[in-house]
């Protein structure tokens, strides 16, 4: 994937972990973590605050310092610096002589005040050197950022910091971006692939017209697609089990909300004739389906989503409401796989008793508690 979004919500997983464990299953949650401190990943804007690889962090930083940044993350970082440039700088200083540091080690004096958008200036300051990256997350405490200066937690990457990637070309650059869009996304048109990496400007046929010459990328065409796709040429062997019929889904999970599969709402539409939006920021009046709605994957196909909630306190998988797509009629296989897959998510949480609420159709909520019920007394 080379990236995991972060998300701050926790009603559930936070999304990066619920995304791995959406592809892994039960892995011990303090790995993302441990991988931070240990400097095998570390956290950049790329499709936005995101997780990425130890290996392409030089190539984040290379192509934020060399494209005019549309992101709004930079546009409040220079703003920040107009206006408080002696305070920001005096705080650089602070974490140049006494270590890393968190926005909580700051006293904010309007207490009571909260909201992303009433960040005490500290936390402010913190975020404009983080845009500008001049300070990094060396680690996180209970998720929350731990900053310190870039060059030391440059310093501590495995493997090692490449400085090279400061020498390529914007073109060079983002080609890479465009290739590694590519594989991540499995098998994309030209019009899905930038905003893998929010590139600018979108990606179209004739860019890519030399990858697929030279063979980077081969174009297919995909029964009832009117534009033509691109595959990755280390998915080569993948492509031709698909052609002979022998490329097979076997999987149920549950997804993120940001999870790369639902990003793209045009992409997720023309692959599975899903419409998905994220309603947590939807104000509650006009919810249709729930605050944080997880789509259900099954067998490569989206079948439905549900209203999730974790209750860890009292070890409860709370599912407030649950649909299945207009047109899924969920056989007795479907309804086991996925009792199976919430169950698997529910226990991985420390939350292993699952209460369901509304369910559409109605009828199957009865099968669903019966294998859950099952699945507890085992």
């Amino acid at each position: 994937m080379r990236l995991l979004q972060i998300d701050s919500i926790h009603v559930v997983a936070r999304s990066p972990y619920l995304v791995l464990h959406a592809r892994l299953g039960a892995y011990p949650q303090a790995w993302l973590e441990e991988a931070l401190e240990l400097g095998n990943i570390a956290e950049c804007w790329a499709h936005e605050a995101c997780f990425v690889a130890a290996t392409d962090i030089g190539m984040h930083r290379a192509w934020r310092a060399q494209i005019e940044s549309r992101h709004w993350a930079d546009r409040h970082a220079a703003r920040a610096r107009d206006a408080n440039l002696k305070e920001m700088d005096a705080l650089l200083e602070r974490v140049r002589i006494s270590g890393p540091v968190r926005a909580s080690d700051f006293e904010r004096a309007d207490r009571g005040v909260s909201g992303w958008w009433e960040w005490k200036p500290e936390k402010r300051w913190l975020e404009a050197w983080f845009a500008s990256g001049e300070l990094m997350v060396t680690r996180r405490e209970r998720f929350q950022r731990v900053y310190d200066l870039a060059e030391r937690v440059l310093a501590k990457l495995d493997p090692p910091f490449d400085a090279a990637a400061a020498a390529l070309s914007s073109d060079a650059l983002r080609q890479r971006f465009i290739l590694d869009s590519v594989r991540a996304l499995g098998i994309a048109q030209s019009r899905w692939i930038a905003d893998y990496f929010r590139l600018k400007p979108s990606v179209d046929d004739r860019e890519l017209a030399p990858l697929v010459a030279s063979g980077a990328l081969i174009s297919v065409q995909v029964a009832g697609w009117d534009s033509v796709a691109y595959v990755h040429r280390d998915h080569a062997d993948l492509l031709d089990k698909a052609r002979e019929g022998r490329l097979r889904a076997t999987h149920t999970a549950l997804l993120s909300p940001f999870d790369p599969i639902v990003w793209d709402r045009a992409r997720v539409r023309a692959m599975f004739d899903f419409d998905y939006t994220i309603e947590c920021y939807v104000p509650a009046a006009k919810r249709r389906y729930g605050y944080y709605v997880l789509p259900i994957l099954h067998r490569g196909k989206l079948i439905g989503r549900l209203d999730a909630k974790a209750h860890r306190a009292e070890g409860v998988f709370e599912i407030k409401a649950l649909y299945f797509e207009e047109g899924v009629s969920p056989n007795e296989r479907t309804i086991a796989e996925l009792a199976q897959a919430v169950a698997a998510t529910a226990s991985w949480h420390g939350t292993p008793k699952v209460k369901l609420g509304r369910c559409k159709p109605a009828q199957v909520s009865a099968a669903l508690r019966a294998h859950w019920r099952s699945l507890s007394a085992a």
